[in-house]
């Protein structure tokens, strides 16, 4: 009758708290620039070294400038904040992919693509998107700094054990459909708090035919909805994703590991505290028009009224619609947009460039259009040119960027200016995301790719072949 997180759970638990939370063994903490000095800085105050040093991670991600990286940081906090990473995971011994290093890149990113991240582990970090990693068939969530502190000095977490909710969705996803048009269907759908308390799982047919970057966009997206985290049961395209890389398990190792792995699959009696269904009929590409990830529509819709909707909801509303310039039953095909981002944990793997590549290619950017596309990590850096998408997108007039978490959030120099709207294939849209005064309508990589080559709000569909 378990889940699979029930049996991923059960198997870390040190000890229960009576009447308390329980102590979950760590197998993989991950560590960023953002909310890691606190934490280090705890340690020393104990006179406390890292417990299991081997089981952590350290890169840069949020800072770090997408040009010239070779060169110091020009904003002084970005620097201090990437430099104090780079001289903690020296003094207290943690492996540290800094900038340049071919291993760096978007943490979310790195994990999986260097097989680090395993199906079977517990993982943590102190960045709420770690719930991508959930896509390999692991238990992870993200934590905050003194939790950080906690699973450096342990390895250790108190947390108190999440409910269990699964997300069917049936059938097959139509043409011009991705992963992230399913995970803004589903939010538009279940509110932007509707998973809050719940760990979900994906399945269904529609999830069963993911490739394995489409999971971790749809596992990266569950905290959108309030969940602690997301997962995908491991399968044959999960093995396939992970044999030969890097930190993966090699030989006898390998085939125990997956003899393991094939076990982590809920149980046919299973029993979830709830039980969500979905058509993949119902989903076209889909586009948010407000400032949170729920309030998103088909790219054909209109964006809703306020009929129907409480007092309290409506001024909500109109509040969000006010900031974005839109107005209510209005159309967003043809609308004008003046900044497209491809990239972020979220759509910054090879197939969201294969996928932006496809249509761009043949065509060119909208000359008013302002384009970053940043790989979420050397490695896709590298393979984009390996598979010649760069020379593809250069003659469509892109250029690409070097690795970072970008205009996902302004935090480094990728900043959306004010009253400027922006088709980013980011994680999310709230006021001042991307810069302060911005205006973010999140979308697929080919939705985003459909807008930059007609510089306004475009169906891709009508741009596949």
């Amino acid at each position: 009758m378990n889940t699979l997180f029930d049996k991923i759970w059960d198997a870390h638990v040190v000890q229960k708290v009576e009447d308390g939370p329980t102590q979950l063994y760590i197998d993989r903490l991950y560590c960023h620039e953002v909310t890691s000095p606190q934490a280090f800085e705890g340690l020393r105050a104990r006179g406390l070294r890292c417990f299991r040093p081997e089981k952590i991670f350290c890169m840069p991600d949020h800072n770090t400038p997408t040009h010239d990286q070779d060169k110091p940081i020009e904003d002084p906090v970005s620097r201090t904040q990437v430099d104090t990473l780079a001289k903690n995971a020296e003094e207290f011994g943690l492996t540290h992919f800094g900038m340049m290093n071919p291993k760096n890149g978007i943490i979310h990113v790195v994990g999986p693509e260097r097989g680090l991240t395993l199906p079977g582990m517990t993982i943590v970090c102190g960045d709420s998107h770690t719930s991508t990693h959930g896509a390999m068939g692991a238990v992870a969530f993200g934590i905050g700094t003194s939790e950080v502190e906690m699973v450096m000095a342990s390895q250790c977490i108190l947390q108190t054990r999440p409910k269990t909710m699964r997300i069917t969705v049936d059938g097959q996803l139509g043409k011009g459909v991705t992963a992230k048009d399913l995970a803004l269907y589903m939010m538009s759908k279940m509110t932007t708090s509707g998973a809050t308390g719940y760990f979900v799982e994906y399945a269904g047919e529609a999830v069963r035919s993911l490739t394995m970057e489409g999971r971790l966009t749809l596992c990266n997206l569950s905290i959108e909805m309030g969940a602690r985290g997301g997962m995908v049961a491991p399968d044959e395209v999960t093995f396939a994703y992970i044999k030969g890389r890097e930190y993966a398990p090699k030989g006898e190792a390998w085939d125990k590991a997956v003899a393991y792995w094939k076990t982590l699959k809920s149980d046919d009696d299973a029993v979830f505290d709830k039980e969500v269904r979905f058509d993949a009929a119902d989903i076209e590409p889909m586009i948010t028009y407000g400032t949170n990830p729920g309030m998103g529509m088909g790219i054909t819709a209109h964006i809703p009224t306020t009929e129907g909707m409480g007092e309290a909801a409506q001024t909500s509303f109109k509040k969000s619609l006010g900031y974005m310039g839109f107005e209510p039953g209005e159309s967003l095909l043809g609308k004008k947009i003046d900044y497209v981002f491809l990239g972020a944990c979220t759509n910054g793997r090879i197939e969201d460039f294969r996928a932006f590549a496809s249509i761009a290619k043949g065509r060119k950017k909208a000359p008013h259009v302002v384009a970053w596309l940043v790989p979420g990590s050397w490695m896709v850096d590298a393979q984009i040119r390996e598979e010649g998408l760069d020379k593809i997108l250069a003659e469509a007039g892109f250029e690409i960027r070097q690795p970072g978490c970008s205009a996902c959030l302004a935090m480094n120099d990728d900043k959306v200016p004010a009253g400027k709207y922006a088709v980013s294939t980011s994680n999310r849209n709230f006021e001042g995301r991307q810069g302060p005064g911005s205006r973010t309508l999140l979308a697929s990589p080919l939705t985003a790719a459909a807008a930059a080559v007609t510089g306004v709000i475009t169906d891709p569909r009508t741009l596949l072949d």
